[in-house]
């Protein structure tokens, strides 16, 4: 289980997170919704330490997030908006890269792991491609699938439906949730309610850096109106 409790940001004086809690079981799906600016993104920032953090604790299976350790284990994947793919590298050394550089695989194992992910994303003939030959839908599946190459325990998608039409909408929604019947702990920050039409998830609606309102998504389907933030938020976009 993940547990953050008590989080607080500040970036160039400004109060971005404030008092975050929020706790996340293996093979659970913790959407983070909300405007831009309420620091949905920032969360998964500190997550991956890209950004820091003034006070709170983050534990994660009974033991402290080492912040010093978590880039080099790859126990946070992230999983970005605008991808961040190598586009000098082909399709499949986007994938064996990190394999060989970081986890110290063999040429051989990282190709056979980057073959078998990039058939499961419906990306084998493309291996040889580059990214600027992959549609937008193409380029997410194959930074998902960089991402599961390196077996993290948790796993964070920045706005992952941003800039993809509904039935690519509807394909990253099945990954997302296929990612967590393998029993990955995953975190989304989105401000699109469509995904939430396809995901099983406890919503955390953001206002301001904080968590205002809490719903598991099957109830807010059948009771929206006990949860009169997440519902005026999703009206109003």
């Amino acid at each position: 289980m993940l547990i953050i409790e008590n989080l607080s940001n500040t970036i160039h004086g400004k109060k971005v997170l404030k008092n975050i809690s929020l706790r996340i079981k293996h093979g659970e799906i913790a959407v983070l919704l909300g405007s831009s600016g309420v620091g949905k993104s920032t969360l998964l920032r500190v997550l991956n330490n890209l950004n820091s953090f003034d006070s709170g604790d983050i534990t994660l299976d009974g033991k402290s997030f080492d912040f010093d350790k978590v880039n080099q284990s790859h126990t946070v994947g992230m999983v970005f908006q605008h991808f961040n793919l190598f586009d000098h590298l082909t399709v499949k050394e986007n994938i064996t890269l990190a394999l060989e550089k970081l986890l110290k695989n063999s040429k051989k194992e990282a190709e056979k792991t980057a073959i078998d992910l990039l058939k499961k994303y419906g990306l084998e003939d493309f291996a040889n491609s580059f990214p600027a030959d992959l549609s937008g839908g193409q380029k997410q599946r194959l930074a998902i699938a960089r991402t599961v190459a390196l077996k993290p325990k948790v796993i964070c998608f920045d706005e992952p439906t941003s800039a993809l039409d509904p039935m690519l909408k509807n394909f990253v929604a099945e990954s997302i949730q296929d990612l967590a019947k393998q029993g990955y702990i995953v975190l989304v920050a989105s401000h699109d309610i469509m995904l939430l039409e396809n995901l099983v998830c406890t919503i955390y609606l953001m206002q301001e850096g904080n968590i205002v309102q809490v719903a598991d998504s099957l109830d807010f389907i059948k009771n929206k109106e006990n949860y009169a933030l997440i519902n005026a938020f999703i009206k109003g976009r």
